[in-house]
């Protein structure tokens, strides 16, 4: 899962350059990713979590063959977006800085 985790990094840091979106704080977990973007507000939330979720897929199902044969798809279509009007940027980023550990 190491390979994985890696080249997902990877991907998700060109992806955001291709979409000019900073990434502030990334962690991966076993069944979920937490992404905190920062982002242009014409960019819709919905078109960047496609277009993170949609090149991810393809590059990792196409690298890793074994990811081909576990589902169908590789992630669901569901996320949540929120935004950081109510609580500070440092809280979403210590939230997500220690989900690993939670785990």
């Amino acid at each position: 899962m190491g390979n994985v985790v890696t080249r997902l990094k990877e991907l998700l840091s060109k992806k955001a350059n291709q979409l000019d979106v900073d990434i502030e704080a990334l962690e991966i977990m076993p069944d979920h990713v937490h992404l905190f973007v920062s982002s242009d507000p014409t960019k819709a939330p919905q078109y960047l979590a496609n277009q993170f979720k949609g090149y991810t897929s393809r590059v990792l199902r196409q690298e890793f063959a074994y990811l081909r044969n576990r589902a169908s798809v590789l992630w669901s279509r569901s996320y949540y977006v929120g935004s950081i009007g109510h609580v500070s940027e440092e809280t979403v980023r210590k939230y997500i800085e220690t989900q690993e550990k939670r785990s």
